[in-house]
């Protein structure tokens, strides 16, 4: 359905179409888009999110990150989603991942599609859990978010409006390893 690709310079047209769909709708805020939403040069905001794939070049205020456009079958930017390995004081209420979808190509499965790829690459890298924001007002995510077997965690209030942090747990089903152990030799 679809295919997760790091952002590259060949890519710039496309993603700058993206961008400009979101404004002309009247949004300003692209979640996950590691601020494409606020950079006026797709070549600063390129070298800013591969830099930040790195512990070697990750700005000293970020932490290393995994940012992904979602192609169609027809290779159209159809969202965008990042993946945080880990998270620092600023993060701890916005969570491991941010995600987007174009809004033309909403309400067809490619949020909860999004979100399942970043997990499973998530479980590759040797993350155990992940923990989503959103606001308690976007029922759509909320969905997304539950569908991946995210689990209600705490609330807090974010510009006013209540928002829900989820934990979604990585580690292996049973099934998955013959003797019931995750990795790390839990029994889970």
């Amino acid at each position: 359905m679809i295919t997760l690709k790091r952002p590259v310079k060949e890519y710039e047209t496309e993603a700058l179409a993206f961008k400009r769909e979101f404004f002309d709708n009247g949004e300003t805020t692209i979640n996950g888009s590691e601020l494409l939403d606020r950079m006026d040069s797709y070549d600063e905001w390129l070298k800013s999110v591969t830099d930040n794939t790195s512990s070697d070049t990750v700005n000293p205020s970020w932490v290393v990150t995994d940012t992904y456009f979602a192609f169609d079958e027809k290779d159209r930017i159809v969202g965008i989603i990042d993946l945080r390995h880990e998270l620092n004081d600023f993060l701890k209420d916005f969570g491991n991942s941010g995600y987007s979808v174009r809004p033309s190509e909403r309400r067809k499965g490619y949020a909860t599609e999004m979100l399942r790829l970043v997990t499973e690459h998530a479980r590759r890298i040797g993350m155990n859990k992940l923990r989503l924001s959103v606001e308690r007002s976007n029922e759509p995510s909320v969905k997304t978010i539950i569908k991946n077997g995210g689990k209600y965690e705490r609330s807090f209030i974010f510009e006013d409006e209540e928002a829900d942090i989820y934990l979604i747990s990585l580690y292996p089903k049973a099934a998955d390893r013959a003797d019931g152990r995750s990795k790390s030799g839990k029994k889970y």
